[in-house]
């Protein structure tokens, strides 16, 4: 769905690379496509010379070239195409893309300082989602080849984008609209005794069904969700043919995309009263959980809330979760910045959150709530609808 040039980011982007002293930034991560051309690539493959001054160029594998010319923030002049098969020409389809960027780097004269995605861990998806595409040394290479030198720009990227605009606002809350109208579908039909596979269909279903073309905004939506029951709620496991549980929470990790943007989500329901048991573990986990979005404004420090979340949990006798307890969200589900006692940084205003608390037991069984929080002039604003309370719903 074509969206208005979103210049404040630009403008943001432009400064950044400005003050780093860069001619220009080469970038192929779908994220960070999407997010300085607002053009969401179909297979990884696509990239863009974004420089310091002047209009950004678009390299876009050939058969999405009408896809790109609908969406990006980009001048016809300045799309540049390449094959996804060349008869002469048997190396993998990026390469002709890496070849391109070097040619445009050449013809504009930015040879001076480059900045590449060098150490960015993780990307987001492209369109297919479900065959990244990752990088290789032929990139830094090739176009250390037209430049006088190349350098890591993912830190700039992430500090870019960890301020949300208004636009990128607005997209989110689409996100977080479509999962919870899937949540709130999904937890009318649960039953016990239907398997958590079942469910994570459903759900899934739901998403790409009512979401592509969700109020006449939304091009394409896609949802991801990992579903656990009762003693099979635990971190890092797949989705199993265990059966819903009465009286224990089922819960769902979720994630849904819509056109590159992301909400990162933990809700629950349960068929039935829950145990005593498990009402008075929701009962202190919406506590820290509490304490923990009370923290979210401006100027606090991001590592007094790996803190606080983390010694609640402890001082409540809980085991410490495997995983961060707060990230970034936008363009990737999860992306900087990421809380630790350890490390350092303030939150700011515009910056979006998701937070998520969890106990889990040994052996199985537990309990996490998640939703996204955008930091305001005076404290944050939750972004999902889905109650966090899932007791009585």
């Amino acid at each position: 769905m074509p969206w208005p040039r979103d210049s404040a980011k630009l403008d943001r982007v432009r400064e950044l690379i400005a003050d780093a002293g860069l001619d220009a930034l080469v970038v192929r991560s779908p994220d960070n496509v999407l997010y300085l051309t607002d053009y969401w690539c179909m297979k990884g493959y696509d990239a863009v010379v974004f420089p310091a001054k002047g209009e950004p160029v678009l390299v876009v594998l050939a058969p999405q070239l009408e896809e790109a010319a609908r969406s990006a923030w980009v001048a016809p002049d300045d799309l540049r195409t390449f094959d996804g098969y060349h008869p002469h020409d048997p190396r993998p389809p990026w390469y002709r893309a890496i070849d391109a960027c070097a040619e445009v780097l050449a013809e504009r004269g930015l040879t001076g300082r480059v900045g590449l995605e060098l150490t960015q861990g993780t990307q987001g998806s492209d369109r297919m989602v479900g065959e990244p595409t990752t990088f290789s040394t032929a990139w830094p290479e090739r176009i250390a080849g037209v430049c006088a030198e190349v350098v890591d720009c993912s830190p700039l990227l992430a500090r870019a984008r960890a301020i949300k605009t208004a636009q990128e606002i607005e997209r989110m809350r689409l996100a977080g609209e479509i999962a919870a109208e899937a949540m709130q579908h999904v937890a009318s039909q649960l039953r016990p005794g239907m398997s958590c596979a079942e469910v994570g269909a459903m759900y899934e279903g739901y998403v790409h069904a009512v979401g592509t073309g969700y109020k006449g905004k939304v091009d394409y939506a896609r949802g991801f969700t990992l579903v656990w029951s009762g003693p099979t709620i635990r971190t890092f496991t797949a989705t199993s043919d265990a059966p819903v549980q009465e009286h224990e929470p089922t819960l769902f990790e979720i994630w849904v995309c819509a056109d590159g943007y992301w909400c990162d989500l933990t809700k629950n329901a349960c068929p039935g009263e829950l145990t005593p048991e498990y009402d008075r573990l929701t009962e202190e986990l919406l506590g820290v959980y509490g304490a923990a979005v009370e923290h979210l404004r401006p100027g606090a420090g991001m590592a007094q809330l790996d803190v606080l979340v983390r010694d609640r949990i402890d001082g409540l006798g809980y085991p410490q979760p495997s995983h961060p307890i707060a990230h970034g969200v936008g363009a990737r589900a999860h992306e900087p910045p990421v809380p630790h006692r350890a490390g350092a940084g303030t939150f700011a205003q515009g910056m979006v959150l998701a937070v998520e608390p969890g106990v889990y037991f040994d052996g199985g069984g537990g309990l996490r709530v998640e939703d996204n929080f955008l930091i305001t002039a005076d404290g944050c604003e939750k972004l999902g609808s889905y109650p966090d309370d899932f007791r009585g719903v």
